[in-house]
């Protein structure tokens, strides 16, 4: 038997490969694995953007579409794989957990593929995509309780502390001392506030005061430009 003959006669498996299914849903895969690629790269908003995983997102349900239909029906394939797959560590971290349900949604993608569940693979997409781009456009689970942090030396005595209150209140809508505690190395007291500026385009204007107010030294701001709780 020549070798041309042996390649164009299919797979010699326990069941006849289907060629045109499976071209199908390998395409379906790859371009689900695009839908959902595209959607990452819209609406991450984090400092751990990789191309490589990008990549990953849309070779991943190609992939398991292929092994899905390999393993079709086949235990002892099954079983061969895992124990090539236990023996093959990935090292690679994911920084960002929402990272990881993009990963989970290719699997599944590709697993749908695989299975030739093509209409199950294209509604999954519609709403991974549709999910991934609600939390994008909504903030969804951001809790921006205080937007600025000041951190100020007290040089006077604890009980004129509530005038330096007053002065914080008439620029914050909601305050809150995080932290409270003096030094054996020089006098006075290190003092953090937490607030939710009234105007956070006129925080400038706090500090200027807070550096004239009698009493108070080494002012320092921190802005929050993130969506994390502070």
């Amino acid at each position: 038997m020549q070798l041309n003959d042996w390649l164009l006669r299919g797979d010699y498996g326990s069941a006849p490969t289907q060629y045109v299914p499976m071209i199908i849903s390998l395409l379906l895969s790859f371009v689900c694995g695009h839908a959902i690629a595209y959607t990452y790269m819209f609406t991450h908003t984090g400092l751990s953007y990789s191309r490589s995983y990008v990549n990953t997102l849309v070779i991943m349900p190609v992939i398991v579409a292929m092994v899905m239909m390999i393993l079709a029906n086949n235990l002892v394939l099954a079983f061969g794989l895992m124990a090539i797959f236990a023996m093959v560590r990935f090292r690679s971290i994911l920084r960002d957990t929402l990272d990881t349900a993009y990963v989970l949604a290719v699997i599944v993608i590709g697993l749908a593929c695989g299975t030739m569940k093509l209409t199950s693979a294209l509604i999954g997409t519609v709403a991974t995509a549709g999910i991934m781009f609600y939390f994008w456009a909504t903030a969804f689970g951001t809790r921006h309780r205080y937007d600025f942090i000041i951190n100020l030396q007290w040089m006077r005595p604890l009980t004129e502390l509530p005038e330096l209150r007053q002065l914080l209140s008439r620029h914050s809508r909601r305050l809150q001392c995080a932290s409270q505690r003096s030094n054996e190395g020089y006098a006075g007291m290190d003092l953090s506030y937490r607030l939710l500026l009234r105007d956070p385009a006129r925080g400038h204007e706090l500090l200027e005061e807070l550096r004239g107010f009698d009493g108070v030294a080494r002012v320092s701001s921190i802005l929050a430009t993130d969506e994390s709780e502070l």
